[in-house]
């Protein structure tokens, strides 16, 4: 995940195709937390004219794993096992900002949350909770018995 993480501090949003097709920018990537902030688009709304409920999910998906890449052990990688978004308010324009953060980190598994806030709002727009498998590569002489 270094490659990762360092193609993110010199390229920004450019590194992760996702963060350029949305505009999402990357303020911060520090072990246990993570923030993103990006502008609401008219093309991002749903049919009553709210940003659609899957950008929060995401965002706060994407905010959460970096918070968790900074920490990872070299060969480690995560994937996504479950995530849950609660929604407490719609948002049709400006700015919004993800902030993630690890809640807690074992072995095999990291929990984490994400907030969706409107601009420098402390408010959250929504709260997703998150669970990620932690993998490792195998060195490349383990099969060779």
């Amino acid at each position: 995940m270094d490659n990762y993480c360092t193609a993110l501090q010199e390229q920004g949003a450019k590194a992760n195709p996702f963060f350029a097709l949305m505009g999402i920018d990357v303020v911060a990537m520090d072990e246990g937390h993570g923030e993103l902030s990006m502008v609401v688009r008219p093309d991002m709304q749903n049919g009553e004219g709210w940003l659609q409920g899957g950008l929060y999910t995401a965002l706060a998906d994407e905010a959460m794993v970096l918070a968790i890449y900074p920490g990872l052990l070299p060969g480690e990688r995560i994937a996504t096992i479950s995530a849950t978004t609660d929604f407490f308010r719609g948002v049709n324009g400006g700015t919004i900002v993800a902030r993630g953060r690890i809640v807690k980190r074992g072995r095999n598994v990291i929990f984490a949350e994400g907030t969706v806030s409107a601009g420098d709002s402390e408010k959250p727009l929504s709260r997703t909770t998150a669970a990620y498998a932690v993998t490792r590569q195998r060195p490349a002489d383990a099969n060779t018995n």
